[in-house]
């Protein structure tokens, strides 16, 4: 049986925050720094077409009752998203260590 395959985009705001923090590494660290953390980020990202369902959902919506968000990590970097129907939306990249509060209920919840 051939497994299913979804769907992956980045919202406009999720490829925004992959490049703020592509830049942010590249100024305050090196050049190979950001490329290898695009390159980690892309690719926990593109492990979703496959496993769209293996994220959990975020604490801080969890909290509140809202499961139709999910996340997946590479420490300290939060990817999430919402799956609908075969295609995965990646909402929000950020680092973790952000008042995430805050910038879920700013990017998801407004």
């Amino acid at each position: 049986m051939a497994a299913t395959s979804y769907e992956v985009r980045l919202t406009l705001g999720a490829e925004r925050d992959l490049q703020a923090l592509y830049d942010h590494v590249f100024e305050h660290r090196s050049p190979a720094q950001s490329d290898a953390l695009l390159g980690a980020l892309l690719g926990v990202i593109d492990t979703l077409e496959r496993f769209p369902d293996r994220g959990v959902a975020p604490r801080e919506l969890a909290a509140l009752g809202i499961r139709d968000y999910r996340q997946v990590l590479l420490p300290p970097y939060r990817i999430i998203y919402r799956v609908i129907d075969d295609t995965v939306y990646i909402l929000l990249i950020a680092d973790g260590r952000r008042d995430m509060q805050s910038l879920l209920e700013q990017r998801l919840l407004k």
